[in-house]
């Protein structure tokens, strides 16, 4: 059982290493092997997370066996467990799903390429869940940003690389930001491992010294990464960046990429800064206002959207706006349900993504509502995960979007503040607006027009149907059995702190 311990930085180094190697194979053989990469990254995953659930505690993996404050930690406990399973698998999922599009949508010179930003953007993945460093973290934030970046860009056609132009510029100003609170927080504390950190940061907090940038540390580090995650008012590469990519790099950009660095200042939030440090800085106000602010402007962008994939772009920003003003509560159950937010966006998302670009195949590869008309009858699978999708997205019972919506207002009435008030007029008014704009979309559909494009040939695909399968599976476990993840994220976040 001891090897378990080691498998956090075997999947870290494996995804590092078959990116390199990928890059001087064949793209058959580079594709043949990221699959199995993130396979085995999800049976690893798996492996973790039963040994810590079992052993009731995390543990710490010393790299090159120094000890801290010296050496390089990966810690891993019962909430990375669950976040490295669930990246891993949304990945393997969503490349299913999009692998019979990646053919068309990106040169046969550059296919073998796609798959090295994959494994690289895996191992960034892992490493910021994993990692007990806020150095490293950086590092891999920055890996990360790369890779997402030539992830938008290899489809290589003008608005692809004025959309990845657009990423790099915001997303580069958040790792600046970023950087800087890192290192102002090291010249006032002297350590880049988390757990010394919130030891430094406790005692400075309990002496009442150095208050003042305390709190600039904090707010650099939360606007580094709030843009870098695409909140609200930071969110204007986003539409661009998830609309004009192939539809695997869609689904994983909106559902890993962002909510790695949601998990990043949760991390932070737990075990950086601690608790209640964080909290008395009320940077929560901040988060509350800018989350439901980007609910509605989301909400109501999605709605002045023709083309689906933008639609669905515009409301990724107001899913955000959730977790972000489940953050903002600035509770325990507030950030249990954001937690839980971040798997459910993330498994319906990606399955809307690759859904869209099902029902696009068949309508002459246009994604505007009038030019879809009928595509689901045309192709039914992608036709009823996006309905599926939909009904989770407003929040209707027995889909996974319920339960988010029903732990986040359960998290505000919690509070008996005026934020209560607040989060629940926006919440219902969110809720409306969704149901305005998918329900609009699902309604067309399956409106019998455009049968110029019908094709009685036509076949979505094994690994296409494989994906789009196991999404619905996924959102419908979230929605009937939510009650194991919901007791393993609050056994998750009692290990943080």
């Amino acid at each position: 059982m001891e090897f378990i311990r080691n498998l956090p930085f075997i999947c870290i180094v494996s995804a590092l290493s078959t990116g390199v190697i990928s890059s001087v194979l064949k793209p058959r053989v580079a594709k043949l092997l990221s699959f199995l990469l993130i396979s085995g990254s999800c049976i690893a995953s798996v492996l973790v997370l039963v040994y810590t659930m079992q052993t009731g505690e995390a543990f710490v993996y010393s790299m090159g066996h120094f000890p801290a404050p010296w050496g390089n930690e990966i810690r891993a406990g019962v909430m990375e467990g669950v976040m490295a399973l669930f990246f891993s698998a949304i990945m393997l999922l969503s490349l299913l799903g999009g692998e019979k599009y990646l053919k068309v949508d990106i040169e046969a010179s550059k296919q073998n390429l796609y798959f090295v930003l994959v494994d690289l953007l895996l191992s960034s993945l892992l490493a910021l869940v994993y990692t007990n460093d806020l150095f490293t973290a950086y590092v891999f934030v920055e890996i990360n940003t790369i890779a997402a970046g030539g992830l938008i860009m290899v489809r290589s056609n003008g608005h692809s690389m004025l959309a990845a132009t657009k990423y790099m510029i915001m997303s580069l100003l958040g790792s600046g930001l970023l950087l800087i609170g890192i290192s102002l927080q090291y010249d006032l504390t002297g350590h880049l491992l988390m757990s010394n950190i919130q030891e430094a940061v406790g005692e400075l907090a309990a002496q009442g010294e150095y208050a003042m940038p305390l709190t600039v540390i904090i707010g650099l580090i939360s606007v580094g990464i709030a843009i870098k995650s695409a909140l609200f008012p930071f969110h204007a590469w986003l539409p661009d960046a998830y609309g004009y990519s192939t539809a695997s790099s869609a689904a994983i950009l909106s559902s890993l990429v962002s909510k790695a660095y949601l998990f990043l200042l949760i991390k932070i939030i737990y075990r950086v800064i601690g608790t209640e440090v964080f909290w008395d800085s009320k940077i929560t106000n901040v988060f509350f206002v800018l989350g439901v602010a980007g609910m509605l402007f989301g909400s109501v962008s999605a709605n002045k959207e023709t083309d689906m994939r933008r639609m669905i772009a515009f409301s990724s920003v107001a899913q955000i706006g959730y977790i972000y003003m489940g953050l903002g509560f600035g509770t325990q159950l507030g950030v249990t349900a954001a937690v839980f937010h971040i798997f459910s966006h993330a498994a319906t998302k990606s399955m809307l993504f690759v859904a869209c670009r099902g029902l696009s195949e068949v309508s002459g590869n246009w994604k505007e509502f009038s030019e879809l008309k009928g595509s689901g009858y045309r192709n039914k699978i992608a036709g009823a995960a996006f309905t599926v999708g939909a009904l989770s997205m407003v929040g209707v019972p027995l889909f996974a979007g319920f339960i988010s919506k029903l732990f986040l207002t359960s998290a505000a009435l919690e509070t008996m503040s005026v934020k209560m008030a607040i989060a629940l007029i926006i919440l219902a008014i969110s809720t409306v607006l969704n149901a305005l704009y998918f329900i609009r979309a699902v309604i067309s559909i399956y409106t019998p027009r455009n049968e110029k494009y019908y094709d009685s040939t036509f076949r979505p695909g094994i690994t296409f149907c494989a994906g789009i399968v196991c999404f619905i599976f996924i959102n419908f476990a979230l929605g009937l059995a939510s009650n194991p993840l919901i007791k393993a994220i609050e056994q998750g976040l009692r290990m943080f702190s």
